[in-house]
């Protein structure tokens, strides 16, 4: 088999930036305004009344300090929590579309190539805008690249398992080129009047290259040394939103339209999942958990991350063996790993080994082993 490498990586950024405090402030706002409208009912005990947050329970529960979202203004605002982005026409590029060009062109400049020199552009995240056109194959079109375009969706675990077919695609000789672009809009799903969730997510969208590492252009490729994916199926993390949702009216706007999970149950399942994958896989390559140098995780929470960096290196890593993203940007779902990568691989030298590593929904988890190239 070729050497497959990701030579370029793009990273999107939306305008605006939320902190703790100013989410919380929102929050219970609306849970004051709640408990004054219920106060009767509260008092008879029919109700129960609801309860406030703090910026120091979100950093304590999961490590986030700020988020970025494409809209800020509606998250604020007590009686809407949810972003407002204004419906696009059909001849003006989506919002997605829009987000994968901005770090598409970063990703294509990193690993000095045109638009021209890919043949296949995969949009692999959580939630798409609409089901077809494919937004892949809008980007296809906006950005000029060569060859086909596809959509597709494992959560979390989007860009990894898009990365794997992508290599898999360079490998057969499909294509000399892929580009897979994680347009991420969490905050459009995440339910804002939920005490236990509303800090978790916040928006961004990635873009990486991947292509022979014999005819790469790149200053400092990785070369993938392997991929495995792994799959379970699990209630603790869902989202029942879909176009089906208008043959049941009565239930289309319950809360399980929106992001829903049992968090404990999915760090106590998925932990585990993750670190025996990966330590499967680095025993898979011949490689010791020793020489292993930086491990970008998946940005969903720091204890579990924790955990999961102590099982597979048998010791508690470094901040710059495991970094974290997830105090600015929180959680962006098929981004957090990729982000990581993307401002964290500094440092390294020729022949150091990291492991890009995404996991979530489904359950999924995703592992890409790397090995600087240059």
């Amino acid at each position: 088999m070729p050497s497959i490498a990701i030579t370029g990586t793009g990273l999107f950024t939306p305008p605006h930036s939320i902190s703790n405090d100013e989410l919380v402030a929102a929050f219970n706002a609306y849970v004051a305004a709640e408990n004054e409208k219920n106060a009767d009912r509260i008092a008879k005990g029919d109700v129960k009344a609801l309860e406030g947050s703090s910026a120091e329970f979100i950093v304590n529960a999961s490590g986030i300090r700020r988020r970025y979202a494409m809209d800020r203004a509606g998250i604020l605002d007590p009686k809407i929590l949810a972003p407002r982005i204004q419906e696009r026409t059909n001849e003006e590029n989506s919002i997605q579309c829009e987000m994968a060009l901005s770090a598409a062109r970063e990703a294509l400049a990193q690993a000095n190539v045109t638009p021209a020199d890919i043949g296949a552009v995969i949009v692999a995240c959580s939630n798409l805008q609409r089901a077809y056109p494919a937004v892949a194959v809008e980007v296809q079109e906006a950005l000029g690249t060569k060859g086909f375009a596809f959509d597709m969706n494992v959560a979390c675990s989007s860009a990894t398992f898009g990365i794997n077919v992508a290599r898999d695609m360079v490998a057969a000789g499909s294509v000399k080129r892929a580009l897979v672009v994680s347009p991420e809009i969490c905050t459009g799903h995440l339910n804002f009047r939920d005490r236990e969730s509303h800090f978790i997510f916040g928006d961004a969208c990635t873009a990486v290259v991947v292509e022979d590492l014999a005819t790469s252009a790149a200053a400092e490729p990785f070369e993938i040394l392997g991929t495995r994916l792994a799959t379970k199926y699990s209630n603790n993390i869902r989202n029942n939103f879909g176009f089906l949702n208008r043959a049941a009216p009565e239930h289309r706007d319950d809360t399980d339209k929106l992001f829903v999970q049992q968090g404990r149950k999915v760090f106590k399942d998925v932990s585990p999942m993750v670190a025996e994958l990966v330590s499967a896989h680095l025993d898979s390559l011949g490689i010791a958990p020793t020489e292993v140098r930086r491990m970008w995780l998946h940005q969903a929470n720091g204890t579990m991350n924790q955990w999961i960096a102590r099982k597979v290196l048998g010791r508690d890593a470094s901040a710059e063996e495991a970094p974290s993203v997830l105090e600015e940007y929180a959680n962006t779902s098929s981004c957090g790993s990729i982000i990581t990568f993307h401002k964290n691989r500094t440092g390294l030298k020729k022949g150091d080994v990291g492991v890009v590593c995404s996991f979530g929904a489904g359950y999924s988890v995703g592992s890409v082993i790397v090995r600087k190239a240059q």
